[in-house]
């Protein structure tokens, strides 16, 4: 038997954005969590429960593969459900419905503190929550950005037996490595199970990326960070990122880790099938008014749009979502579709999430974001229930 009409909800009352197409005069109906259909408000049944969006529009949810904190707590520091939830809430104040807290290189007792707290948290259905992104420990020394030296170490069966413990239990999960500490046959294993492989934090050069790509590899880590640069004689690994069709490439697009310049250049390049979405790679003071914050027991100072080691180091973005959104649309030049998508449609593809996340069709998640015309947020909805009002 259907679902009376009255156990529906209509979104009315501004432009829909699918993913695609705009769709004008129509409203997003919601039904048991999920996009039910977009159709013409004049089509609406005259008893069913609508929603005025008072104008601007109604886009995708956006999806962050890459964050290592927020509202105050950092995954290194807090491995607990209450703080995923916690980053969680914060980060949907800026538009992201889906994200995979990250845990930057620690300790495997730490490391395994989170897989234990992130299996909770999925068991709960902590709004937002989608899986893990361990970043590390298994990465290069000569390219630790701010990452403890102390900890980086190779990969060993006992943490290949901890990820693999997380089959099943996330909606994606993602592990970030490096050549230098992590074999082709261990990337293998991994890749096998499922889990999104990441090259990140590496001195790899063009050939080394590319067998490891065909090895299993999904993505690259904040394309240009921390990795070998793209030169005329060795392409490195941000000229692997761009070449290889298959792969996609997380970037921090805050204007502080890549220039616009570079991030115009990186977007034109870019090889497809693979695409480049946008990752905040937040800290914990997101949210907040912190000016400075602790990780593996270093201060880490926030001044003027950066977060810092006291020699300069960069450590994390000071930045959401939507305010990486409006930088690649005014920045960049690019069409705001474009922008919508490489924090929403491409971030769902590379996690393999395209028939749950990442549009506003029939079946998929009901994940969507209120905004004003001029990219403002105004509200953010998570399984057909609001859960941040401006």
């Amino acid at each position: 038997m259907n679902e009376p009409s009255t156990s529906r909800t209509a979104i009315v009352g501004a432009r829909i954005f699918d993913g695609t197409f705009w769709h004008d005069d129509s409203a997003l109906l919601i039904e048991d969590g999920k996009i039910k259909a977009i159709q013409p408000v004049a089509e609406l049944e005259p008893d069913i429960k609508t929603v005025d969006a008072g104008g601007g529009m109604v886009v995708p949810g956006f999806i962050d593969l890459q964050v290592n904190g927020g509202g105050g707590v950092l995954l290194n520091e807090d491995q607990s459900v209450e703080g995923l939830r916690q980053m969680c809430s914060a980060h949907a104040k800026f538009g992201t419905t889906s994200l995979l807290p990250t845990l930057i290189t620690d300790t495997y007792e730490t490391t395994r503190a989170a897989v234990e707290a992130g299996k909770q948290a999925s068991a709960q259905r902590v709004p937002g929550f989608l899986g893990l992104h361990l970043e590390g420990p298994h990465l290069s020394i000569a390219r630790k950005g701010a990452h403890d030296p102390k900890l980086i170490r190779p990969m060993e069966e006992k943490d290949i037996e901890l990820m693999l413990s997380c089959k099943g239990a996330f909606g994606a999960m993602m592990i970030t490595i490096a050549p230098e500490n992590v074999t082709v046959d261990q990337v293998r294993r991994l890749a096998d199970a499922g889990f999104m492989v990441s090259l990140g934090h590496t001195e790899a050069g063009y050939e080394t990326a590319k067998q490891y790509a065909k090895a299993g590899i999904r993505t690259v880590t904040h394309l240009f960070n921390a990795q070998s640069p793209l030169a005329h004689r060795e392409p490195g690994m941000v000229g692997t990122a761009l070449d290889t069709g298959s792969l996609y490439a997380g970037m921090i697009c805050d204007g502080v880790h890549v220039h616009p310049a570079a991030m115009g250049i990186a977007l034109r390049a870019k090889r497809g099938p693979g695409k480049i979405f946008i990752v905040t790679d937040a800290m914990s003071p997101i949210g907040t008014d912190m000016t400075s914050f602790t990780l593996n027991g270093r201060e880490i100072l926030r001044q003027n749009g950066r977060l810092t080691l006291a020699d300069g180091t960069l450590a994390g973005a000071d930045i959401d979502m939507i305010s990486s959104i409006r930088l690649v649309h005014r920045e960049l030049g690019l069409p705001v579709e474009e922008a919508l998508r490489m924090a929403s449609t491409y971030p769902a593809e590379a996690a393999w999430l395209s028939e749950r996340k990442g549009a506003l069709r029939p079946g998929l998640d009901a994940d969507f974001v209120l905004l004003t015309d001029g990219l403002q947020m105004k509200s953010t909805w998570i399984d057909g229930q609001k859960v941040h009002q401006e």
